[in-house]
């Protein structure tokens, strides 16, 4: 499997931002980490390992980023209006300089889209919203997708605009919801098993449909927890069977 790590000095984060891609053709998958974690996460716990032969048979190419979320969401300590304008550079970062950057390294036609699972699953979920004009989809695992489940209270109008569940419902412009809704690729999955919350991905759903917007929920067993075994299950499922 082709695997490659770059990086460059992001003018929106101000800051070295790397990034690492995996194999040669195909669609591409964006993912977004979990929580605290960095670029190589997906590699450590083996799920770019179970993609390997989608990824070697051409049929997508992966590349992964960086979170800020201890920046951001998950730095306490910072006053918490300068969380959601540090949250913003990162939306900016992805839209202005990582899409750039995928689309010089596959073409301007390649479909894109974002995953991740746990918080990722919330950032990938809003970075199509925000952006569906540059981003054909998401995959979305055992995630949340109110941010006041992260900000401890705290709430904004720039929170408000990072929370899929408080601004999907009053979405008009139909430039931006005509595309969100001719995607075929909203996938929304959970399991319902130790640290799940099911709920959280049928209230979104549930938002959606009420909106128009077509998406795949699919809630898995009891035995299917918040874990990687998890995420190394519904990725591949997801890719082989729904694309």
């Amino acid at each position: 499997m082709r695997r490659e790590i770059t990086s460059w000095y992001s003018h929106a984060l101000n800051k070295e931002m790397p990034i690492a891609s995996y194999g040669h053709y195909g669609f591409v998958v964006l993912l977004v980490p979990t929580a605290a974690a960095d670029y190589l996460e997906y590699e450590r716990f083996e799920l770019i390992q179970a993609l390997e032969p989608m990824i070697n048979a051409g049929k997508m190419r992966v590349f992964s980023i960086d979170s800020i979320n201890k920046e951001s969401w998950l730095n306490y300590h910072m006053e918490p209006a300068h969380r959601a304008i540090r949250h913003n550079q990162y939306n900016e970062y992805v839209f202005h300089e990582v899409i750039p950057f995928i689309r010089h390294a596959t073409s301007n036609e390649t479909f894109i889209y974002t995953s991740g699972a746990s918080f990722g699953a919330l950032h990938a979920t809003n970075l199509f919203l925000k952006r569906p004009d540059i981003i054909n989809g998401a995959i979305s695992m055992s995630g949340v997708y109110d941010l006041t489940e992260y900000t401890r209270g705290y709430w904004d109008e720039q929170v408000y605009y990072n929370s899929p569940i408080h601004y999907v419902p009053n979405l008009s412009d139909p430039f931006f919801l005509d595309k969100i809704k001719a995607s075929h690729h909203i996938h929304i999955y959970s399991g319902s098993g130790e640290y799940e919350d099911p709920e959280a991905s049928r209230r979104f759903a549930s938002v959606l449909y009420d909106k128009g917007i077509w998406c795949n929920l699919d809630i898995w067993g009891k035995d299917v927890k918040h874990d990687w075994p998890t995420w190394r299950a519904m990725m591949p499922y997801i890719l082989g069977n729904k694309f």
